[in-house]
């Protein structure tokens, strides 16, 4: 069975593809040192005029920031959008952006983190299936797992395997269903939105970094009330990194959290997924089917 959502073509060496900047700012040389492992994939390159802009934190004002997201949306000859990095910005500007060119000429969007809204808006309001995975701005950090940007090679050209790990299994089993989620600070602001995430009978991932241990709990028993966490097909938790703790401190664990606020579901619920805000950061597609097995305390995570 399909996904609902539709898939833009796979790329193929010759294609054009785009940097875009829509949230934070990032420096030429991030840039040029992602163009050039791009170009090393066969692909020509564009960089977005703005991208490179400045105001404030932002890569420039909005006007600028959603001038490139259209421009680029628009273009019948841009295959793949990129955009060089998150931060905070998206959310301010995702709803004064026109996608209906994405009818005539669908793309690739990849990114993560504040990159969430976007992916998850044009999975829920426009119907077209993205790529959640790592951005130019961290394409050399030494940190970076080669099968970070493998995977994220595999995923736009039409490759990609599928993923086993290891970790806190609270409920295994197997699950089928399309793949949603993202950063869960930002899935949290798009509550009320029209791009607010349907989760029933889908396997929902989630992600986060440098947030309070409270922020975590706050943000699941959130997703809980709003009825987001019943009816899954099942939970699938990435990097958790950098977590904070406060004066009076919790003690617990992201890990405890979610089994927690998950305790009265039936649902596979697993954590440990390698991607997120985490060296080994595979790409992964938001919009399609995917299924989930569990054997001897190893999870399998592969593409129907």
């Amino acid at each position: 069975m399909s996904s609902s959502k539709f898939q833009p073509p796979f790329l193929r060496k010759g294609d054009e593809v785009a940097i875009i900047s829509p949230a934070y700012f990032i420096e030429e040389e991030q840039l040029e040192d992602s163009v050039r492992i791009l170009e090393g994939w066969g692909l020509r390159v564009h960089i977005s005029k703005n991208a490179l802009k400045r105001e404030g934190p932002f890569a420039g004002t909005e006007r600028e920031r959603i001038s490139d997201i259209q421009e680029m949306t628009r273009s019948g000859n841009i295959k793949a959008i990129f955009c060089s990095r998150g931060g905070y910005g998206l959310l301010k500007i995702i709803d004064k952006i026109d996608f209906s060119a994405l009818k005539r000429y669908p793309k690739w969007y990849c990114g993560f983190s504040d990159v969430t809204i976007l992916l998850v808006w044009l999975s829920e309001v426009v119907g077209l299936m993205t790529i959640h995975g790592e951005m130019p701005l961290n394409y050399l950090n030494r940190e970076i797992r080669p099968e970070t940007l493998d995977s994220l090679h595999d995923a736009l050209f039409g490759g990609l395997e599928p993923v086993s790990w290891r970790g806190e299994f609270f409920r295994s089993g197997t699950a089928t269903g399309e793949v949603t989620g993202g950063n869960l600070s930002l899935l949290y602001s798009l509550m009320g939105t029209i791009a607010e995430p349907k989760t029933r009978g889908r396997i929902l991932f989630l992600e986060d970094t440098d947030e309070y241990l409270y922020h975590i709990d706050r943000m699941m028993t959130s997703l809980r009330l709003a009825g987001k966490l019943r009816g899954l097909a099942a939970l699938v938790a990435g990097g958790f990194t950098s977590v904070k703790n406060t004066k009076i401190p919790w003690d617990t664990s992201v890990e405890q959290i979610i089994s927690s606020v998950t305790s009265t579901y039936r649902y596979p619920v697993l954590t440990g997924f390698p991607a997120g805000h985490t060296g080994d950061n595979r790409a992964f597609y938001i919009g399609r089917r995917a299924s989930l097995v569990v054997t001897e305390g190893e999870a399998t995570f592969s593409y129907l």
